[in-house]
């Protein structure tokens, strides 16, 4: 494939990135090279960042949203390093203007850069209609970028094992009402990785689990944890304060900590549950607060 900036299929294409919540999330062991393994159940909300990828012949980003001066240096963005990787996989000449509406908290645990780069790559293979079934495998590349790419790229819940990219397709989750909540405080996954202490936990996915009705959801979770909460609330307190206000509101039928933190979310019996107990939410001006629901995202 020899496509320029000129030979692109199209002249624009918009991705969602939607957030990324870790249902539940065990350590279950340490390989050698020191990079922990992982079972976690993956889902996706309605609600997240925005990708918009037009020709052009370089690679740049424009940044917009309520959290785009948190943004790291343009050249230092993983959405850049992802769009290079599938240039250098794919072959073609060129470039694209890249436009990131970032709507979400970044180090945050809510895989929101992970969600960017996976979303940029979609959008720019099809801009430059890039053969990804037979000629580039976005997965392969998603592998060497993080964690969390590959499950952004899926696109789907799913379980995750191994350091997170192995994935396997979960049952279909319910259109619960979630609110998420970060206190403001950014968390570094390696950090809280680092501050945990005590064993590890066994495999807990169950991959033939009924979760279609909130009810089975809650119950399947209730039996599982996240194992990286008391790290993260040792370096960041208001990690707890978060889940207790969680807990407090109506309606709220199970408050958890997703990934490695800062950002809390707790499950509803649907939208208009959470959008109602989200009216009554109050907490300090520097917390984000929003209501959402899990859904299945655009498939690309």
């Amino acid at each position: 494939m020899a496509l320029s900036a000129g030979g692109a299929s199209v002249t624009q294409v918009t991705i969602q990135a939607p957030v990324k919540l870790n249902l539940y999330l065990h350590v279950v062991g340490r390989k050698g090279d020191g990079y922990h393994e992982v079972d976690t159940l993956i889902a996706f909300t309605d609600y997240g960042d925005s990708i918009t990828v037009e020709p052009a012949d370089r690679f740049e980003i424009v940044t917009e949203g309520p959290f785009a001066a948190d943004l790291p240096d343009k050249e230092g963005n993983l959405v850049i390093h992802a769009v290079r990787a599938l240039r250098d996989a794919a072959g073609f000449v060129g470039g694209a203007k890249i436009t990131l509406s970032k709507n979400i908290p970044i180090a945050a645990g809510i895989g929101g850069g992970s969600a960017d780069a996976a979303a940029a790559m979609w959008a720019v293979a099809r801009l430059y209609d890039v053969d990804t079934k037979e000629k580039v495998d976005l997965f392969e590349i998603g592998s060497g970028l993080g964690s969390d790419v590959p499950a952004c790229l899926f696109r789907r819940p799913c379980f995750a094992s191994g350091v997170g990219h192995d994935l396997i397709s979960a049952p279909v989750l319910p259109e619960a009402g979630v609110i998420l909540v970060n206190p403001g405080v950014k968390l570094a996954t390696a950090s809280v990785f680092k501050a945990r202490k005590g064993g590890f936990t066994p495999d807990g996915s169950n991959i033939e689990a009924n979760l279609e009705k909130v009810s089975l959801l809650v119950s399947f979770l209730k039996n599982r944890a996240n194992d990286l909460t008391d790290a993260a609330v040792k370096l960041c307190p208001a990690v707890e304060d978060a889940l207790y206000a969680l807990e407090q509101l109506p309606g709220c039928r199970l408050a958890r900590m997703s990934g490695s933190g800062a950002t809390c979310f707790g499950i509803f019996d649907d939208r208009a549950a959470a959008d109602l107990a989200a009216s009554e939410f109050e907490a300090p001006d520097h917390w984000w607060m929003q209501p959402m629901a899990l859904a299945m995202p655009e498939r690309v």
